[in-house]
């Protein structure tokens, strides 16, 4: 599929969901995915290195998904933290949908997925999970996150993962160039090819 596919906002083809069973917070789920969708066959790769090596999300407060597809991370989130409430993002409607759909399959009641012009400005952050879209070109990614990592709360945490053949290193450097000096960058771990990046905003 063309990438640039699964990152309009209504998808060609049909949306006709599929059944799909996956491991998630060490137990099988039973979920729905479709085409016209990010890794619509399960969890890819770098979503399953992020959600292997990252520290479980902060128990209470707003937590964010960036690029949710069918919701994996969003569900997990959730999963680990239920007295949270969990925003998932994405610009494809079909995996916005999908991700609602599936979080009330697993009874979750504190996921909200929506595309990101639907999400309160005033929101912010303790923590931010993302397999960025890394496809959709420079300009665009660091738009993105230029848009949500400042929201971050303070003492938050955003873990990103990112290929390292895909520029995860110098995203790194441009991340830690362009957020203010209340954010840290770091490389946190290498798994797979993949690097988990962390950026911090300092406590008050």
């Amino acid at each position: 599929m063309e990438s640039a596919h699964y990152f309009s906002a209504q998808p060609a083809g049909p949306f006709t969901r599929k059944p799909l069973t996956v491991e998630l917070v060490g137990a099988q789920r039973q979920l729905q995915t479709s085409s016209g969708i990010f890794s619509p066959e399960g969890i890819d790769k770098g979503t399953a290195v992020l959600l292997a090596d990252v520290p479980s999300p902060a128990p209470r407060g707003n937590l964010l998904d960036i690029g949710c597809g069918w919701g994996p991370i969003a569900l997990t989130m959730a999963l680990k933290a239920p007295h949270a409430r969990v925003y998932a993002v994405d610009v494809n409607e079909r995996c916005v949908t999908l991700t609602n759909e599936n979080a009330a399959l697993l009874g979750l009641e504190n996921v909200t997925a929506s595309t990101p012009g639907e999400v309160d400005p005033e929101l912010r952050f303790d923590t931010i999970w993302s397999n960025p879209p890394i496809r959709i070109g420079k300009d665009e990614l660091h738009a993105l996150l230029l848009h949500w990592l400042p929201r971050l709360s303070p003492g938050g945490s955003a873990w990103l993962v990112v290929q390292k053949n895909l520029g995860s290193d110098s995203l790194q450097r441009w991340l830690a160039a362009e957020l203010d000096g209340s954010f840290t960058v770091t490389r946190e771990s290498t798994s797979k090819s993949f690097r988990i990046l962390r950026v911090r905003k300092a406590s008050r």
